[in-house]
């Protein structure tokens, strides 16, 4: 395995080449940021945000735009907010990119890079940026009327900084259905060989295709999901994207996001494997399989226009929960990005999942490693942590600080697990202080683990199980302890 390999190179060069320090030499070294404020994670200086949108790359650049309230910490008229990236790890805020109209709140979607110009909304030598988005009717929904969503677009013209909406908006009206929402849109071959804009978009309890040749007329060609999959609440936010299986085939991996329903309640995001043709989904099977099996992943979809010499795709969601989002402990800003994840396929037993894997950009943050064997202090709140497992097939440790709260990680009989109940701050949701678990059949390896000031980000083997889950310790953690089924570990403070 790729990961494991890479796994013990990096602890033979920990020997080897850095002499990695001990325990007792190790010294903490506090945040400048407020309280919870994450070191590394993407967080708006200010406000309420959700939803990542928007997302593509461009001339060195990755956008992020995302679901916004800039005038409170709870949720509000949306916007979109604007970040970039050159390396998907250190972001910029940039100014809001678009505003709420007359036609509603500007909800979520996508935009891609119309290199052709098929919009017309450019030209050859300047094509444009297409943004497709949910207006969200505030009105008409508070009237009890069923069709107050609808598709617009908008579209810029010197690379995202600055968006101009399409005198001809809504171009996909409500269909009649009340959750009608979250455009996302790729460039997609059809059967007879044309390209087509295909619009992958959430439909209360299914996922429905159209395609478009300019971005402003839309037809149906299909839709998937109604009793398929998890029901436990309203699919929003999907996603289409083709991956290749480790047998060299194509396969289309289909998102869906869905609130509440979640395995560890509240909200969570799902996934299908199939084949995709001309608007018809079909799955291989209709188990229900979680991108994360964490509480805190959601709404997470894909960057378009990545450069294919990169050969992945790229993925982020929100770090939350709608059962808690709105009420979380921090004051100044609500809510942050997950890390940005590479997707891919692996198989396992002859059954094929997704892996999210962190993005190699990340290791450019750390600093020097430190030797774990069984017990270390902790140098900051922002560290990444890596353990090889001894082959017994289960594990455990625990994150602590000076005031005994502490956060358990384990694997045994089956299930991995994160222990958040006695991990600080809690009495704002009831559900929050919990213990949450996720199958894994196969046998795990290695781990790595991202702490930030309120999240801890557990990949096992590279990715093959991922649990994401937001923790308020009243003091950052500062100590890491081995108890079970773990040969040695490193650990790097995120610069």
């Amino acid at each position: 395995m790729q990961f494991r390999s890479f796994s013990i190179t990096l602890f033979l060069l920990c020997w080897i080449s850095f002499s990695c320090s001990k325990s007792p030499e190790v010294t903490f070294n506090p945040s400048s940021n407020e309280q919870y404020r994450p070191d590394y994670h993407f967080t708006p200086a200010k406000g309420w945000m959700n939803d990542p949108n928007g997302m593509f790359y461009l001339d060195g650049e990755y956008h992020l735009f995302f679901q916004y309230f800039p005038d409170s910490t709870i949720w509000g008229p949306m916007h979109w907010g604007h970040a970039i990236s050159t390396d998907l790890v250190n972001w910029e805020e940039l100014p809001i990119a678009l505003y709420p109209d007359s036609l509603g709140y500007i909800f979520s979607g996508s935009a891609v890079v119309d290199s052709d110009n098929t919009s017309g909304l450019g030209t050859a030598e300047n094509p444009p940026i297409v943004a497709i988005f949910t207006y969200h009717d505030m009105a008409g929904e508070k009237s009890g009327a069923a069709d107050f969503q609808s598709q617009g677009i908008a579209f810029s013209l010197d690379k995202g900084r600055s968006w101009t909406k399409y005198e001809g908006n809504p171009v996909l009206p409500n269909q009649g259905v009340r959750d009608f929402r979250d455009p996302k849109v790729s460039q997609i071959q059809l059967s007879d060989g044309s390209k087509s804009w295909v619009m992958t978009l959430a439909a209360q309890d299914r996922v429905q295709f159209y395609k478009s040749p300019d971005f402003k007329n839309w037809s149906l060609l299909g839709e998937f999901g109604q009793g398929i999959g998890a029901h436990g609440g309203v699919w929003e936010c999907p996603d289409l994207i083709s991956l290749t299986s480790p047998a060299g085939e194509q396969k289309w991996v289909l998102i869906s996001s869905i609130n509440p329903g979640g395995p560890q309640k509240g909200s969570a995001t799902q996934y299908f494997i199939g084949d995709f043709k001309d608007g018809i989904f079909t799955p291989d099977d209709t188990m229900i399989r979680w991108l994360d099996y964490g509480p805190d992943n959601y709404a997470g979809v894909t960057w378009a226009n990545v450069p294919k010499e990169q050969n992945r795709t790229l993925f982020i969601g929100w770090m939350s929960n709608w059962l808690y989002s709105q009420v979380v402990p921090t004051k100044t800003w609500r809510s942050a990005m997950t890390l940005s994840r590479e997707l891919s396929l692996f198989d396992v037993d002859g059954t094929l999942l997704v892996k999210s894997a962190p993005v190699k950009e990340l290791e450019t943050l750390r600093k020097e490693p430190i030797e774990v064997n069984e017990l270390s202090n902790l140098p900051a709140q922002a560290v990444e942590i890596l353990a090889e497992l001894d082959g017994s097939d289960s594990f455990s440790l625990t994150i602590s600080n000076e005031l005994g709260e502490l956060i358990s990680i384990t694997k045994e009989s089956g299930l991995v697990s994160i222990d958040r109940s006695k991990a600080g701050k809690s009495n704002f949701q009831e559900d929050f202080a919990a213990m949450h678990s996720a199958p894994m059949s196969w046998k795990a390896e290695e781990i790595r683990i991202f702490l930030d000031a309120s999240s801890i980000e557990l990949f096992v083997n590279g990715g093959e199980l991922v649990m994401t889950s937001l923790v308020f310790p009243n003091s950052p953690w500062k100590k890491i302890e081995f108890h079970q089924g773990i040969n040695e570990g490193v650990i790097y403070q995120l610069n």
